[in-house]
């Protein structure tokens, strides 16, 4: 019993360590990679396997999927997402790239304005 709580520790400080480089080369005045988000989104699914996010988080994919979007960015989850959550089903391509397009500028402390729609045309 004692190693599985070791080993979650170091789980736990890894996961924070990562989101503490994420934020940190977020606030440098570069925008986020994809690289970086995919880790970061990587983590984020681990923490909701792990149950940190809750139930509701583990009970069907689209909720694990709309939670770990939470987790990315619960600002740009607001935008793009708010009021309209994933479904199941959903081709998620579009708002997925608004969703990064929202990070990247949030990243810059950048306004969002025009985040939205703004790969209506592909």
């Amino acid at each position: 019993m004692w190693i599985r709580q070791c080993i979650l520790l170091v789980f736990v400080v890894f996961v924070f360590f990562h989101i503490f480089a994420i934020s940190v080369a977020a606030k440098s005045g570069r925008a986020i990679t994809d690289l970086e988000i995919a880790e970061k989104k990587s983590s984020c699914n681990a923490d909701i396997v792990s149950g940190l996010w809750g139930r509701r988080c583990k009970s069907s994919m689209i909720e694990k999927e709309n939670c770990a979007l939470r987790c990315l960015s619960s600002q740009c989850y607001d935008y793009i997402y708010g009021g309209d959550p994933l479904e199941e089903g959903e081709r998620n391509h579009i708002r997925w790239q608004e969703f990064k397009y929202c990070m990247h500028r949030s990243s810059l402390g950048e306004s969002l304005d025009g985040v939205k729609g703004a790969f209506n045309d592909y």
